[in-house]
């Protein structure tokens, strides 16, 4: 009997195992059945997941799945509709940053002349070869240094001393490029260096200004001539821009004022670390907007002990002098050496800062003060605004005119800056030329007859930078 009722049992619990069953394998099915998440192109995000986060309000992917409620479908719809019908354009990673290697900056003593190696990550650059007498002594210089190859011949213009040793540079290397000005010169050597660049099946390059070159760990960029002066030589140097890093050094060659005004005028950032002044320091160039433009913290001058041209000229000397800058001079030093690592540059030997004019006669034209170096406008010319005192130190124009011995010329001091406003504005001064502003209107770096006083904000505003002398 007992076995009897636990067969009916077994027999009724049958159907229900089996419905249990079926309804498990069922439930897999519709389950495997289910879509995978499909990535969404935009950052990854799945079609499943709520765009409203990313895309912002009025946003929503087009794929988005149904929750069952009609009018969230229709404000997806609708926002749909706002997407780009266009695929987005993919950004473009920037190519990296040139990293700053060693470029070292040799000034050679080719006498009263100009010669300069520069040396970075392999490649070689000579601006300029010096005279005739010292072509061999470049040579051997070079060969010194290991150079087999020069990759920029750089010949500024064509007088003799600086072009001469550039023939036997090409004669001695293998030249790449030959970077020069164009003109022509009506020289022997101007025809014999034209023939060497031929004979090596080199083209004479001629590059507009703002033209740049890549050049070892850095790059140097043509800076002059931007016209071309058939009667003047010197007018007519090529001039670069060398920059290696935060490091820069600006050679001019023999440009003069003529050839620095339109530097200025050109747009170019001319600020540097190491400017060459132009044509050995002869009182034709270095003028006050370009030293106001350039605001170096050191002066190279390449001439000759006892030049017979006198230079460098005082006038150059005192502007110098007058602005800190510490000069090296071939002349009293021999061949000089900087290295740049794109930071801080280092040289062979300290700066000897001897200001005195080539020639021991020459008194300059430029007012001479008792007041210190750096607060006085004395390396300005003699004029009636170029003897005014600095910051706000007002100075009688007797005691000007006697300190100066500048006879009859009235002496106009600066005006002293308005203490009483009720601003608080920080005034500066600024000329038509530059781009640099100062808190005084003769600093050095600047022409006070061509200084005018604005607030600081309104320079700014006008893409001023403040001077390095003024605002350490």
């Amino acid at each position: 009997m007992k076995e009897k009722k636990k067969r009916k049992i077994l027999a009724a619990l049958i159907p229900v195992a089996v419905f249990l069953l079926a309804a498990v394998v069922f439930a897999q099915g519709v389950l495997k059945s289910e879509p995978e998440a499909v990535p969404n192109p935009v950052q990854g995000i799945s079609a499943d997941s709520s765009l409203k986060g990313y895309l912002g309000t009025g946003f929503a992917y087009a794929g988005s799945k149904n929750d069952g409620n009609g009018e969230e479908m229709a404000e997806q719809q609708e926002q749909a509709q706002l997407l780009p019908e266009e695929t987005p354009t993919p950004m473009v990673t920037p190519e990296p940053t040139k990293e700053a290697g060693e470029m070292k900056v040799h000034f050679l003593d080719v006498g009263q002349g100009l010669s300069i190696l520069v040396q970075s990550d392999g490649q070689t650059m000579i601006y300029d070869g010096g005279d005739k007498s010292t072509s061999s002594f470049v040579v051997s210089y070079l060969q010194k240094q290991n150079v087999t190859t020069i990759d920029y011949l750089i010949s500024s213009h064509y007088d003799s001393d600086h072009m001469a040793g550039l023939i036997g540079c090409l004669n001695a290397f293998d030249v790449k490029n030959v970077i020069s000005s164009d003109y022509e010169h009506d020289s022997k050597l101007y025809q014999s260096f034209i023939q060497t660049v031929a004979d090596k099946g080199l083209t004479m390059q001629h590059p507009a200004v703002g033209t740049e070159f890549s050049f070892g760990s850095g790059s140097f960029q043509i800076l002059a001539p931007a016209t071309i002066d058939p009667n003047d030589s010197n007018k007519n140097s090529v001039a670069i821009k060398l920059t290696n890093g935060d490091n820069s050094f600006i050679f001019t060659g023999d440009a003069e004022n003529t050839s620095e005004k339109a530097m200025c005028e050109s747009g170019i950032d001319l600020s540097c670390d190491v400017l060459v002044p132009g044509h050995h320091g002869s009182a034709t160039a270095t003028s006050w907007d370009f030293l106001q433009a350039t605001v170096p913290e050191y002066a190279v001058i390449s001439c000759g002990k006892d030049n017979q041209y006198g230079h460098p000229d005082k006038d150059v000397m005192d502007k110098l002098e007058s602005m800190d800058i510490h000069v090296y001079r071939t002349d009293k030093q021999g061949t000089i050496v900087a290295v740049s690592d794109g930071t801080t540059i280092t040289w062979n030997q300290e700066p000897c800062n001897d200001y005195s004019p080539g020639d021991k006669e020459d008194k300059g034209t430029q007012a001479q003060t008792s007041q210190s170096k750096g607060s006085s406008s004395s390396g300005s010319k003699a004029t009636a605004n170029e003897n005014s005192s600095s910051g706000n130190k007002e100075v009688s124009a007797a005691s000007a005119g006697a300190s100066s011995q500048v006879e009859a010329t009235p002496q106009v001091t600066a005006a002293p800056q308005d203490t009483s406003s009720t601003s608080n504005e920080e005034m500066v001064w600024i000329t038509a030329t530059g781009s640099k502003y100062h808190n005084k209107n003769n600093c050095g770096t600047t022409d006070p007859s061509k200084a005018s006083e604005i607030s600081r904000a309104e320079a700014e505003s006008r893409g001023y930078e403040p001077c390095k002398k003024c605002f350490r």
